[in-house]
């Protein structure tokens, strides 16, 4: 047991660290491993290799995964800063590598072989910049002379545009609605929030357009025609789970889904653990959105409100994604269930994602946004 007088470092973390936070996302963490066991052997018999081989990899990677976050959880908000400017710069980098380099895998150039590994760098992209731009949007809030709102938007220019290129059009609507929440939450005037808007709505009709798969999953969403083979089985294998499942190893979806590990491992979820299995992961998800954005509300620094918001938002949108495409409510989109689905770099992205949160979201008592006059005035009030 650690003392409180005990003045080391990891002292100093443990009695400091948001432990709802600690306990939600190792909780999801046990929970990914879990399924794992469950979804990946079936996969791994079908396409020839050895039936823990992605059991295997998952465990060494969610060792890892729990490594980072908590090592990332450390730093103070400077050094949060610092890390996060270092893996954009690098990520932006090696995006622009990929297109030139990286594996074409259905038309798209996403991954990159790096010291042996397959490496996605959009995902490590994701978090740094959440939390540049909380930088940025502070700094213009501290001081209204810096172009700070504008950096974000050319900043935002350029992922998109690295995005598109690929094209990744899922992580390209999830980067955008991250930022336009934290835009808003930074205080976006009404006209920013109408030409955004019109823009982002030419977007969607511009890449509807443009790119023929992108037409074709809206089509398929909306009139049911065509290839609905994957979202139709994973909606079926939930509804056969019941509230309580068939039971670990009963299900019969991963068996025939080919992302039965990866894009479908919630639909996995509720046939052999049942719909209950899938409001606790639900719930799991909204619980550190809630907090996160609770947490937020508190804070007196702009840069931790906004990078905190941010963060917990885009975990949030993530996770959203990933379960509406489940139970047929979006068009499929490949897009990972956080720290559940299998895959090194979403899971070492998402463990440095939530390293940021926990770093944040440490108990610093001289940040918090202090009571105003008439509050302090009413508690005492009360008192008397």
């Amino acid at each position: 047991m650690i003392s409180r007088t005990d003045r080391s470092l990891v002292a100093n973390w443990w009695w400091t660290v948001d432990r709802w936070f600690l306990a939600a996302f190792l909780l999801l963490m046990g929970i990914g491993v879990v399924l794992s066991f469950a979804a990946s052997p079936a996969v791994a018999e079908r396409i020839g290799l050895e039936s823990f081989h992605f059991v295997t990899r998952q465990i060494v990677f969610m060792v890892g995964a729990g490594v980072v976050m908590i090592g990332v959880s450390f730093l103070e908000p400077r050094h949060v800063r610092r890390l996060a400017l270092l893996i954009l710069a690098g990520s932006l980098v090696l995006m622009v590598v990929t297109l030139f380099v990286g594996m074409e895998v259905k038309g798209s150039r996403r991954w990159i072989h790096l010291f042996g590994l397959s490496v996605q760098p959009s995902e490590y992209l994701k978090p740094a910049f959440v939390v540049i731009c909380a930088w940025l949007f502070a700094e213009h809030a501290r001081q209204p002379e810096i172009p700070g709102n504008l950096f974000a938007m050319l900043l935002l220019g350029l992922v998109v545009a690295l995005l598109v290129a690929q094209p990744d059009l899922g992580q390209t609507i999830l980067v955008l609605g991250t930022w336009g929440a934290m835009f808003f939450i930074a205080g976006m005037p009404w006209l920013w929030i109408i030409v955004l808007g019109a823009v982002g709505a030419g977007g969607a009709v511009a890449a509807y357009a443009t790119f023929p798969h992108v037409a074709e999953r809206i089509d398929r969403f909306f009139t049911g025609e065509g290839d609905t083979y994957q979202v139709d089985m994973s909606l079926d294998a939930i509804t056969r789970g019941g509230w309580l499942g068939q039971g670990p190893g009963e299900g019969s979806v991963k068996r025939i889904l080919p992302d039965s590990h990866t894009d479908f491992v919630f639909a996995v979820a509720g046939e052999e653990f049942g719909i209950i299995m899938c409001l606790i992961i639900l719930t799991l998800f909204a619980f550190v959105v809630m907090r996160g954005l609770a947490l937020a509300r508190r804070e007196g620094d702009d840069f931790t409100r906004y990078a905190l918001s941010g963060l917990v938002i885009l975990f949030g949108f993530q996770s959203i994604i990933n379960m509406a495409v489940n139970v047929r409510m979006m068009p499929a989109k490949g897009m990972t269930l956080p720290f559940i689905s299998y895959g090194g770099s979403s899971l070492i992205a998402m463990a440095i994602s939530m390293g940021f949160v926990l770093a944040l979201a440490r108990r610093r008592p001289e940040k918090r946004r202090p009571m105003s006059l008439s509050s302090v005035s009413g508690r005492a009030a009360a008192a008397g």
